[in-house]
């Protein structure tokens, strides 16, 4: 019987930091939903790695001269979605840069009969803390919270809002993920390097001056990825445009529990403990309490997390991430070095 031709065109993504941690995984969510997926890279050499998981790299940078666009343009005059997942501090001029790329995709998809959904990453960071877990009146963020970011993340707090200003051209929405985890990437490494590095001491004890109570409120990659899939994918645009959307696991972990977690997977007899030098500066980390709510996208598009918390199955976390630090992969390597340069002296 010959095959069925579908009278519907494939539905489009282009993500921009496609190589990086959250870019890579939306790829690859918006691929196993049957999407056709165009990523963006600086370098030649990183497309490999998109075009081995079916990703169509597309290598260009964001600057005001850029011109990625015509490259684009050779596959496709249609986007259905924009997913940018770029970052750059200081954040105003990539922005900037950003948007007018944005502006003329948009422009051009326009004339060819397709609107597109803008998703913006931004992050939960941008509510400030929350207490930590215990404390009077603890609630979580939501997304009518105030917007208290600290001073380096402040221009992309304000300034991804901005996005939401065009909606001649296109509909937009700002995602605020949480902390995420999993295989490579995840900032949460500064646990595990921590931690093996005291196993390898004679007391085998890793001291961390921080509250143990602190909440370490994260999403694994993967769930992550699915919430932006969900909101490309609703049914009702309109729902989703002119929003901003938390993404975060039902659950939280908290200092204690990763602790208690990290003591059994590396066998820290001497446990981890409260106390160490206060210089380590691990703060933005592991002692950054905060419990965002993720209710409104959950009720909104059906999404939920699937995945196990980082303490609940932190060996098998150890095992990707290893194997990834093995691979020698560029984002376990960018937690390598900034625990070497910050750390290591006093480990």
């Amino acid at each position: 019987m010959a095959a069925q031709i579908n009278p519907h065109p494939r539905k489009t993504v282009f993500v921009t930091g496609a190589n990086g941690y959250i870019g890579f995984a939306v790829c690859r969510a918006f691929l196993r939903a049957g999407w056709r997926a165009y990523g963006l890279v600086r370098r030649p050499e990183a497309a490999s790695a998109l075009a081995a998981e079916e990703v169509i790299p597309i290598i260009g940078s964001i600057s005001k001269d850029a011109t990625f666009l015509e490259d684009l343009y050779k596959h496709t005059k249609t986007i259905d979605v924009i997913v940018s997942c770029t970052e750059a501090f200081p954040f105003g001029a990539h922005f900037e840069a950003l948007l007018d790329s944005l502006l003329k995709l948009a422009k051009t998809s326009n004339s060819n009969g397709v609107r597109p959904l803008v998703l913006m990453s931004s992050g939960c960071k941008d509510y400030g803390t929350t207490g930590v877990y215990g404390s009077p009146g603890l609630a979580p963020h939501t997304e009518e919270s105030p917007l208290r970011p600290i001073d380096l993340l402040a221009e992309r707090t304000y300034g991804t809002l901005k996005i939401l200003e065009h909606p001649n051209l296109f509909d937009a929405a700002v995602l605020r993920p949480t902390p995420v985890f999993g295989y490579d990437s995840s900032y949460y490494g500064f646990a595990l390097e921590l931690a093996a590095a005291a196993a390898k001491t004679e007391e085998r004890q890793l001291k961390l001056a921080l509250d143990f109570n602190t909440i370490l409120h994260g999403c694994h990659i993967d769930d992550c990825a699915e919430a932006y899939l969900a909101l490309a994918e609703h049914a009702n645009r309109a729902a989703v445009a002119g929003q901003c959307f938390n993404i975060s696991a039902q659950r939280y972990d908290t200092l204690g529990s990763l602790a208690k977690a990290l003591e059994a997977e590396y066998g820290l007899t001497g446990g981890v403990v409260q106390g160490g030098d206060t210089a380590l500066n691990l703060d933005t980390v592991l002692g950054y309490s905060q419990w965002v709510d993720s209710t409104k996208i959950r009720r909104l598009t059906g999404w939920t997390d699937k995945r196990m918390l980082l303490s609940e199955n932190l060996h098998a976390y150890r095992l990707a991430y290893e194997e990834a630090a093995k691979r020698g992969h560029v984002g376990v390597q960018r937690v390598k070095e900034r625990i070497q340069s910050r750390f290591s002296a006093q480990v």
